[in-house]
């Protein structure tokens, strides 16, 4: 059993890619505040909705449903992980008053933090004018938004064992696939299995390792947020570390600081981490650094972690090869064993 962790950079120049509440007639980027420092962020939310509309446009995606009205109002999707591939990695919540057929809930597979500039960076503001087809002498159109640039950093986890399983007992919210949605899911061939102390439905291995390596792919590829007429960028991540434990600890958060009023990446706290968790890796560190992000910085760690490198346990390459690579050895099974849940 093993849970992917790490972290993901995304370089944002000029951008504003994920706005917070306006005032006035000004677009503000989401941003908090440290003591006096501001650190504008990406949520969440967010990136978790870009990843999704970057799915291939082949995959299937589950339904949303609308109900109610007012402030009464219900959004959810179709709740059916055995036939989508979204509901399986991001969960869901589906609650219909009085209908224990369709009432569940699946905690996310995909667990992401939000993505805040790891060095202070204060939003900058642009205004603009709307004039085209005004008379002579007619007062413009005025309005304004935020934009920056930075490194965003946030923390990720992808709970490999829980991929195409199924929750089928417990009380009220705590099941991934009720009746009848469960008894058509064995019918198209998912197995009864016990789960972390549930009786729970499992897709087979293939399906399996089919979606965890369309989720790695995706990542190498994503792509939104907001403003793109005006402040377009790449938003596929810049940096991804991602390494294989076995208990679901995330012991790389901190791989990330400021010096100078820059970010940097700091190959000690790597190496350290590494080795006080060296008896809870199932594998080798995975660091995908694109070319040029951060300047010189790469040449630098790989200078300093060579000794790894050369050991096999720190890989480096471009975020989409390595990410690639990994997910062509997962669909090959050289790592079924990080799908085996022992408590299982």
């Amino acid at each position: 059993m093993s849970y992917l962790v790490g972290k993901i950079v995304l370089d944002v120049t000029a951008g504003a890619p994920n706005n917070g509440l306006g005032e006035d007639n000004v677009a503000r980027v989401k941003q908090l505040r440290i003591g006096r420092d501001v650190h504008p962020y990406v949520s969440a939310q967010a990136f978790r909705r870009w990843l999704r509309d970057s799915l291939p446009a082949n995959e299937p995606v589950s339904p949303v449903i609308r109900s109610g009205s007012g402030q009464k109002q219900q959004a959810y999707t179709q709740g059916r992980p055995d036939l989508y591939l979204d509901d399986d990695i991001f969960g869901y919540m589906v609650a219909v008053k009085g209908d224990k057929t369709r009432t569940c809930q699946r905690d996310t597979v995909l667990a992401t933090g939000t993505f805040v500039s790891v060095a202070p960076r204060r939003p900058d503001r642009d205004f603009g004018t709307m004039s085209r087809g005004f008379a002579a002498g007619e007062n413009p159109v005025l309005h304004g938004h935020e934009f920056y640039s930075a490194e965003l950093a946030g923390d990720v986890l992808l709970d490999l064992p829980r991929i195409g399983v199924f929750e089928t007992d417990g009380t009220g919210l705590k099941v991934a696939l009720p009746e009848p949605a469960a008894k058509e899911a064995r019918e198209n061939g998912a197995e009864e299995t016990a789960f972390r102390g549930a009786s729970a439905l499992r897709l087979g291995i293939v399906e399996r390792r089919r979606r965890a390596a369309l989720l790695l792919r995706t990542l190498s590829a994503v792509r939104g947020g907001a403003k793109q007429s005006l402040h377009y960028g790449d938003r596929t991540p810049a940096l991804v570390l991602l390494a294989p434990v076995k208990g679901g600890i995330n012991p790389f958060t901190r791989v990330l600081g400021v010096r100078m009023e820059r970010t940097q990446f700091d190959p000690a706290v790597l190496r350290a981490e590494t080795e006080a968790w060296a008896d809870e890796l199932d594998g080798p560190v995975l660091l995908g650094w694109a070319p040029g992000f951060l300047g010189t910085q790469q040449d630098q760690v790989r200078s300093e972690l060579g000794d790894l490198i050369d050991a096999g346990r720190l890989f480096i390459d471009h975020p989409r090869l390595l990410l690639n690579a990994l997910a062509e050895q997962i669909e090959r099974g050289e790592r079924d064993s990080w799908f085996e849940d022992p408590k299982g």
